[in-house]
């Protein structure tokens, strides 16, 4: 590809940035697409709130992606956005793409769970376990643009928890994919293996600049999942997973490397590559396991002797809550007591004096 990531930063939307990201957001954006991006409202939310889709290309492959079908993942949403403006600019491999591709883009699909910064919608609905229901607007709404645009392949864009880490390793998984399975044995289909061969394209060039942080995402089946239910009725659908890199909480860095890997899987579907990459070489991607804290304190009783013990280690979740339209990450104790095998974004050892006088310093510690 004629393609480098140092080239990202000139095409990045700007106007979209941290993890707060809602409709109001990216309207304007939206309203000032030029002709060759077709913007249509595609339905409203259950509080009324627009769902649109942006659709641009004209080739016979078709490939529909969808971003916030859970309101409070939002990095994919920012990476679509980015590719939205590195078509907008022109150049030779944007342009094979739009001859032989047809995308369309639904940014939010669940706009009043971004604006509420909640997994779920305004009823109180997982979505991505509505699939065979489809008992919700935003899910019918989703069903119907699937069977109106017949599409080749479907991008299902999420993100995912900083608990993460690839393998065995102390490596974050900033990347997970997932080529859903369309039965309970797991089975690969002739669909879900050109599912496998594009997460294999993509990872092959993401392992360049990402080494050993692309994970792959658990595949129990579960027909309520959308991917599954794509899957069952025999399109080759890939769930992206936007995750963490170290010290990037609003997601900046993850969303350019979501953007690298839509350009891969574009270029790979426009140029009739899949064949180039197998099946093994997706198993080769390790399992993503939950083996990260944001903070490990080791021998916190140092500290506070009344409330831990001799030796003992806490582990530390962020909770992410939404205040004055901003998204701040309290620290919360998840687990106390031997935590061997697990790693820390940031890890404290208070028996040393270094650490010790961080620790004090931190605002966490105060809160715990």
């Amino acid at each position: 590809m004629d393609f480098n990531l140092s080239d990202y930063h000139s095409i990045k939307q700007k106007r979209l940035k941290g993890r707060y990201i809602t409709y109001e957001h990216i309207s304007t954006i939206l309203k000032g697409l030029p002709e060759s991006f077709r913007v249509e409202q595609i339905g409203e939310s259950v509080n009324g709130l627009p769902i649109k889709s942006v659709t641009f290309g004209k080739g016979q492959k078709k490939i529909l992606m969808w971003s916030q079908m859970h309101g409070n993942e939002s990095t994919t949403t920012k990476a679509v956005f980015d590719l939205i403006n590195w078509v907008g600019a022109k150049n030779r491999l944007s342009s094979s793409i739009l001859n032989n591709c047809t995308i369309k883009i639904i940014p939010i699909l669940n706009p009043d769970g971004a604006k509420a910064y909640s997994r779920v919608n305004a009823n109180e609905i997982d979505l991505n376990r509505d699939a065979q229901d489809r008992s919700q607007p935003e899910s019918k709404i989703l069903r119907y643009c699937f069977e109106e645009f017949i599409p080749d392949f479907c991008f299902n864009l999420h993100d995912q928890r900083t608990i993460f880490n690839v393998g065995k390793t102390f490596k974050p998984a900033t990347i997970s994919f997932l080529a859903p399975a369309h039965d309970h044995d797991r089975n690969i289909s002739s669909t879900r293996k050109l599912s496998m061969r594009l997460i294999a394209a993509m990872n092959n060039v993401l392992q360049q600049e990402l080494p050993g942080q692309v994970g792959r995402y658990d595949d129990s089946f579960n027909a309520n999942c959308i991917g599954d239910t794509f899957q069952i009725l025999g399109t080759p659908t890939v769930l992206f997973e936007a995750g963490h890199f170290p010290d990037d909480y609003e997601r900046e860095i993850t969303r350019e490397y979501i953007f690298k890997a839509l350009i891969t899987a574009l270029h790979t579907i426009s140029s009739d590559s899949l064949g180039e990459c197998g099946t093994d070489e997706y198993f080769q991607i390790p399992q993503n396991n939950k083996f990260f804290y944001d903070i490990i304190i080791h021998n916190a009783h140092i500290i506070n002797s009344q409330k831990f013990k001799e030796g003992e280690s806490i582990a530390i979740l962020y909770k992410e809550t939404l205040q004055d339209n901003r998204i701040h990450f309290e620290p919360v104790i998840e687990r106390t007591g031997n935590l061997q095998g697990y790693f820390g974004h940031k890890t404290y050892d208070c028996n040393k004096e270094s650490n010790l006088e961080l620790i004090k310093m931190q605002s966490f510690w105060k809160d715990l």
